[in-house]
């Protein structure tokens, strides 16, 4: 998989680290609403999901509870559900949507650990 940033930081031949980060969540989204619907028997036939991540101060954003001066970063999501869907099972895929696992890993506390390691 060939990753890359922007010119002038690379050489733009690939995605960006941030741009993979985003097609994680976007794929684990629509994937984990498609399960449940299928489950449920619903007739979800398609799922369209656009996603943004924007570092925004603390102050400008209205649920964010850190210090107002800090940047945090927002995950703006639009999803549209396609199919002859009922209102509540709109909602209802919504918020299946907000716990893939990914959104969670997101949205928890998170610990990254590196240890390195002679090379090979």
């Amino acid at each position: 998989m060939l990753a890359d940033e922007p010119l002038g930081s690379g050489d733009d031949m690939g995605p960006s680290a941030y741009d993979l980060l985003l097609s994680a969540l976007a794929v684990c989204k629509v994937t984990t609403v498609k399960m449940y619907a299928r489950r449920k028997g619903w007739p979800l036939e398609n799922v369209k999901i656009s996603l943004e991540l924007q570092k925004v101060h603390a102050r400008d954003c209205e649920d964010c509870v850190s210090d107002p001066k800090a940047k945090v970063d927002r995950f703006d999501c639009r999803i549209e559900f396609e199919g002859q869907l009922t209102p509540e099972q709109i909602d209802r895929l919504a918020q299946i949507s907000q716990r893939c696992p990914v959104h969670r890993t997101l949205t928890t506390e998170t610990k990254i650990r590196t240890n390195v390691g002679e090379a090979a």
